[in-house]
């Protein structure tokens, strides 16, 4: 591993050169996926650095220890080997996390799916919720968050919506919320007050490029037809809304938020060539052994992960047991403690599965 952290250092290093060069930077697209490069490797690089300088440290406190003659210096010296002990471990395992093989899908961007489950009109308004507690997390991200399509109803909620979340490294952040979201708290309509459960599917793409996911025309029905709902004049007037249907697959996919009929078929495109990534992933999951079925089953939309008790002001995680009695604050977008709980424990679980493969 020290040699592998050498060449990654002095890889780094090179490149770092590379991309202040004029001649480098006049192809501004061999510059961007450089820097792209730079980056990733600019972390395992600084924990590498920050590891080696607490070993280093750590040797010289010992050495001090067990030579020092004042009394003083010795007792610096172990209280110093103390602090050490107790931070290196951590950073040793941080940087081992980093030497993991990175899943391409991570820096993609998202196409996020909700949809309204079992529950009536409380379902439907749940799903309005978290669709708002996303877009709340991605304001506070610092990412893109843009609503392609909803459903919505007349209580005030959704049956169904579709946005895409653009950012750096979304899906890493994210791949963790798809499954069942079930929600347990009086509804408005109750006058009894009665608890209900509830659910919707929430459902986390990482989204497929043309480069990815090749669509050929020959398999694709596109239908032009108008538009229903809000909109103005154009709505029954003209043929904007739009119609994809993946004959191979059977998937459909319809656009029609836009009054172009040329946006409302990029936008199609965006989510249809995500849902056939995700059906052809599928099946090369089904063919895995049953210990990677596994580990990849948290992704399942047919699971339920994740609790919301609106009474006791509670959120609960089953896939970890993780247990947050801030619903409030959740609601508004603050999932840090959720995203990277899950993304902990299953790191953890591809080290336990590198070392027995090792």
């Amino acid at each position: 591993m020290l040699e592998k952290l050498a060449q990654i250092e002095k890889s780094y290093e090179d490149l770092t050169a590379q991309i202040s060069s004029p001649e480098f930077m006049s192809d501004m697209s061999l510059y961007a996926k450089a820097m792209k490069q730079h980056r990733s490797l600019g972390h395992i690089v600084e924990k590498y650095r920050e590891v080696k300088k607490m070993q280093d440290a750590m040797r010289d406190a010992r050495e001090l220890a067990e030579t020092a003659d004042d009394e003083e210096m010795r007792e610096l010296a172990l209280a110093e080997i103390s602090e050490i002990e107790d931070k290196l471990p951590s950073a040793e395992e941080d940087l081992k996390v980093l030497l993991l093989p990175q899943d391409p899908k991570d820096e993609k961007n998202v196409i996020l799916e909700i949809r309204a489950g079992t529950g009536g009109d409380e379902a439907t308004l749940f799903a309005a919720e978290i669709l708002r507690m996303y877009a709340r997390y991605a304001e506070r991200e610092g990412l893109k968050m843009e609503v392609l399509e909803t459903s919505d109803t007349g209580v005030g909620g959704i049956k169904d919506a579709v946005a895409v979340i653009e950012g750096e490294k979304v899906y890493s952040k994210m791949r963790y919320e798809s499954g069942v979201h079930r929600v347990q708290r009086v509804p408005q309509t109750e006058t009894s007050g009665r608890i209900h459960t509830s659910a919707i599917t929430v459902a986390v793409l990482p989204e497929a490029e043309e480069v990815d996911v090749q669509v050929d025309p020959k398999d694709l029905r596109v239908d032009y037809f108008c538009s229903s709902g809000p909109g103005g004049q154009s709505v029954n007037t003209t043929y904007s809304a739009v119609r994809l249907t993946h004959l191979p697959t059977n998937v459909v996919v319809s656009m029609q938020d836009e009054k172009s009929q040329i946006k409302n078929k990029e936008k199609a495109m965006r989510i249809l060539r995500a849902r056939l990534q995700e059906i052809e992933e599928q099946k090369q999951h089904d063919e895995l052994s049953a210990e990677r079925k596994s580990m990849v089953g948290s992704g399942d939309r047919s699971e339920k992960i994740r609790t919301y008790n609106f009474k006791e002001n509670r959120v609960t995680d089953h896939r970890i047991g993780l247990t947050v009695h801030q619903l409030d604050l959740v609601m508004e977008g603050q999932l840090d403690e959720f995203i990277e709980a899950l993304t902990t424990h299953y790191q953890t679980e591809k080290l336990k599965a590198e070392a027995i493969a090792a």
